[in-house]
């Protein structure tokens, strides 16, 4: 578990563009802080060893005669602990070191405070004693590192503060990617609000005004369904009843059934073309009751010669039943269509892990082609050489299934079932404990 938190973690920062920018302004601080300290260390440093050279050289000759010839042991010891530095004198009478602990050192050690010029730091008495001088950093060493520590603690602050400064600067872009999201589910009520007047609060109004077009164009579009549905079931009720009042007799009643076989096809399509506008609004248009749904498969396909497989003690959905009804039935119809001559279609009802039911509808014909299974539920669409005009339908029938799983929050998928085409819809815990 940790282990996946972490990589989703790692995954989120990888595409997170407010961490590459804070990343971004860290490494140019550093980029910046050290080209600054190169050129100026660079610019101060140039004739710096010139210059100073002799003023080194003759406070070097006053700390040497301040310490005699033959030179004298507590001088030394009293001018280094005055003065930060190390004296260390080898002749024939004296051999002292004011730090007894380099003799104990390794090789590479003993000379870590007499770093320098030999000529410089290095000056012979009369007598014959050799007395050299350095740098003492041991009290630095030893003092605590204060700054060391201030330094890290005001780059981690500088750190929080850039990330809550970017974060600010793109909170526009986390409104109109939420936006975006509630535009593509066809919620239009909330529109994405405009924060500032830079280009980001330009992009948020021009994303507003694209969503206000697309829904006044959804809107037209559905109205104008809506009323050509409406209007068309009048006259198709006249001409049903004026088809059924045609003679019984001859060629007259293969003309009356043929008739009365296109006005039902056609009430069909205005009824699925309402009830896909009615589904277009999701969640709302359902009327959701606690519904075996075993059951309902056994009410629907009574006397349809198709085969169940229902598991028990299935526990109650909360189902439109109306719209569950009108889904089997669709599903039902183009199993037997589109699988006739084979072995009847199968229904099941089985629950799966973590609760959820699944309901698959499933024929023993040809199939359809694999490259054509994206489109198969979309309005309208009909794979001339997997569904014949002949079987009937014009291409609204997977598309009203599919928006009646969808609004009931469950999955609907389609695939080849080799041999035949199978349809699952399934019910995921959260909907089936609803």
């Amino acid at each position: 578990m940790a282990d996946r938190w972490h990589q989703r973690t790692r995954q989120r920062l990888r595409h997170s563009l407010k961490a590459r920018l804070v990343a971004l302004f860290l490494v140019l601080a550093l980029l910046l802080a050290g080209t600054f300290l190169a050129g100026m260390q660079k610019a101060l440093g140039i004739g710096w060893r010139d210059a100073a050279k002799p003023l080194v050289t003759d406070y070097v000759d006053r700390l040497a005669a301040e310490i005699g010839s033959p030179p004298s042991v507590d001088r030394a010891r009293a001018m280094t602990d005055r003065l930060p530095i190390t004296v260390r004198i080898a002749g024939p009478q004296v051999n002292w070191d004011s730090d007894p602990r380099r003799e104990s050192a390794a090789p590479w050690q003993r000379h870590e405070h007499w770093r320098g010029d030999e000529g410089l730091l290095v000056r012979s008495t009369a007598d014959g004693h050799r007395i050299a001088f350095g740098v003492n950093v041991q009290p630095w060493r030893d003092r605590p590192r204060v700054w060391a520590w201030l330094t890290l603690a005001v780059l981690l602050v500088l750190t929080a503060i850039a990330y809550k400064f970017v974060r600010r600067l793109l909170r526009p872009l986390d409104d109109i990617r939420a936006g975006a999201q509630r535009f593509g589910r066809g919620e239009f009520g909330e529109a994405i609000p405009v924060r500032r007047g830079d280009e980001l609060g330009e992009l948020a109004g021009d994303v507003n005004a694209m969503a206000s077009s697309i829904h006044q164009m959804l809107e037209a579009k559905r109205t104008l369904l809506l009323a050509i549905s409406h209007e068309l079931r009048s006259p198709l009720t006249r001409a049903r009843v004026h088809a059924e009042l045609l003679p019984e007799g001859g060629e007259a009643a293969m003309r009356r059934e043929a008739l009365l076989r296109e006005l039902q096809a056609m009430a069909h399509l205005v009824t699925e073309l309402l009830e896909s506008e009615r589904l277009g609004q999701g969640h709302a248009a359902l009327q959701r009751e606690p519904t075996d749904l075993g059951a309902l498969v056994r009410e629907v396909t009574a006397d349809t010669g198709v085969r169940t497989e229902i598991a028990t003690d299935l526990p109650p959905l909360p189902l439109d039943r109306v719209r569950m009804r009108l889904l089997l039935r669709n599903l039902v119809d183009n199993a037997l269509r589109h699988g006739a001559g084979a072995e009847p279609p199968l229904v099941r009802v089985v629950r799966e892990p973590g609760a959820g039911i699944a309901l698959t509808v499933r024929d023993f014909g040809p199939g359809v082609d694999p490259a054509v299974l994206p489109q198969l539920a979309e309005p309208f669409y009909r794979p001339d050489a997997a569904r014949e005009r002949a079987t009937g339908g014009v291409g609204l029938g997977l598309y009203l299934c599919r928006l009646i799983a969808q609004a009931h929050g469950a999955d609907f998928a389609l695939r080849n079932g080799k041999p035949g085409f199978e349809v699952a819809v399934r019910f995921r815990s959260e909907t089936s404990s609803a």
